[in-house]
């Protein structure tokens, strides 16, 4: 869990370091009823994800040593000096915050942060619906029985 929270850390990171002007604006392409487009900043997007999951899910003290040690950039040696916590406490604290998002960041529903080349350019909930809907199509016209489409659902 404490890899999946450092990878995402990591692209937080690039994204946030990026200059604005070197931002891309994406057509996202919807698949449902409506088959609506819309235009978004997936840098943009991730990062105000990023930080507002981890908002909600930490406690008022392990955020304010997220906001300290991962968004301000401050040393082991600044914040327990901040924090007024001794070294060990402070590395069980990161080591836990660590996880704690590792685990919301790849479970979080409908769209998870982790994997990252899934939230970014990959499948959504309806493209996996639709595949399976022209799965079951090709099916039914070649007469195959639709148990085959069970390794399919899971695959999803």
């Amino acid at each position: 869990m404490r890899s999946i929270f450092r990878a995402c850390y990591r692209r937080f990171r690039e994204c946030a370091s990026k200059e604005k002007s070197l931002t891309q604006v994406n057509l996202e392409h919807s698949s449902g009823a409506g088959r609506r487009n819309s235009w978004g900043r997936k840098d943009e997007e991730y990062m105000a994800d990023f930080l507002l999951v981890s908002k909600r899910t930490l406690t008022e003290e392990e955020h304010r040593i997220f906001r300290f040690h991962f968004l301000l950039g401050a040393d082991h040696a600044l914040c327990c000096a901040m924090l007024k916590m001794d070294k060990g406490i402070f590395f069980h604290h990161i080591y836990r915050i660590e996880a704690t998002l590792g685990r919301v960041f790849r479970e979080l529903q409908p769209f998870a942060l982790f994997p990252l080349d899934e939230y970014f350019q990959g499948s959504k909930p309806e493209d996996v619906n639709e595949l399976r809907l022209k799965k079951v199509v090709q099916m039914e016209r070649t007469h195959q029985p639709l148990s085959t489409l069970v390794p399919l659902a899971k695959a999803a």
